[in-house]
């Protein structure tokens, strides 16, 4: 990211009409002034994302049947939060009211900015059936990891910043999970009502500390035996979590919760296997 211009980027992105043409005109000083003068892109969104199956293979393989990522479609998410019917949002399939925000600022940094169109958070809804892990020698085993995953919420924002002076990926987001449910077959598990907000959500429940906090740090380090791997640094993760049920072989065996979760200075370095 270090070779990265905001003039380089910019006459890339002004050169991509002319791809048309089977004439390219070169650009003058005075075009260029213009082009580098202006201030980034906005794009707004709306979608839903469905698959039958995703696979990752190594020596085995893990796979996730029927997964669909939109939105909530609810209008009585977080029921409890000093608002008549809940924080209010447009019920829909689909993730929208998004838009993105890009820039480079003029040190070459990049900035996306992920924010609500309107004035309501942006809602989501994740779902997924079954998750299997596959052997790859022919004996034909298999385990059911989970039978299913879904998860409603909302954010509020999430910000990403590639610093080219340290070549890292700041993340930084303020998310709520409104509801959580999973069941682990092959440890008789199963997740029920599990909600996520900001610290003190529940002593003042309303749209301002609905939201948890994450921030964190991607970038590349060497692990405790030089090798090089992805690092990830969390710096702050403060929230409320909240379980209304676990179960085990089908009972639930009760609730739990955690106020004022505080999650700091933590570093993880992921690689493959020499």
């Amino acid at each position: 990211m270090k070779g990265l211009k905001l003039s380089t980027l910019a006459l890339a992105v002004a050169s991509l009409p002319l791809a048309g043409h089977a004439e390219l005109k070169p650009m003058n000083n005075a075009d260029m002034g213009n082009v580098t003068g202006q201030s980034g892109v906005t794009i707004e969104l709306e979608t839903r994302v469905a698959m039958d199956e995703f696979r990752y293979t190594d020596e085995g393989s893990l796979s996730v049947s029927d997964i669909t990522i939109g939105g909530a479609d609810r209008d009585d998410l977080f029921p409890g939060a000093n608002v008549p019917g809940g924080i209010p949002n447009d019920p829909s399939d689909k993730l929208d009211n998004l838009k993105l925000v890009v820039d480079v600022e003029a040190d070459g940094d990049a900035v996306i900015d992920v924010l609500p169109l309107f004035g309501s958070p942006v809602d989501f809804g994740i779902s997924t059936g079954e998750w299997n892990l596959e052997s790859s020698d022919g004996s034909g085993d298999s385990t059911l990891l989970m039978d299913n995953l879904s998860m409603e919420g909302m954010f509020g924002s999430m910000d990403l910043r590639v610093d080219t002076e340290t070549d890292t990926l700041n993340f930084n987001t303020r998310f709520a999970i409104d509801d959580f449910d999973a069941d682990v077959s092959f440890l008789g598990v199963g997740i029920r009502d599990l909600r996520i907000t900001g610290s003190g959500y529940d002593d003042n429940p309303n749209v301002v500390t609905a939201f948890a906090q994450l921030d964190m740090d991607i970038y590349s380090a060497p692990n405790a035996a030089g090798t090089d791997s992805l690092a990830v640094d969390i710096n702050d993760f403060s929230a409320d979590v909240e379980v209304g049920g676990v179960l085990i072989g089908g009972t639930s065996i009760g609730s739990l919760k955690m106020n004022n979760l505080s999650v700091t200075g933590t570093q993880m370095r992921v690689y493959g296997h020499q």
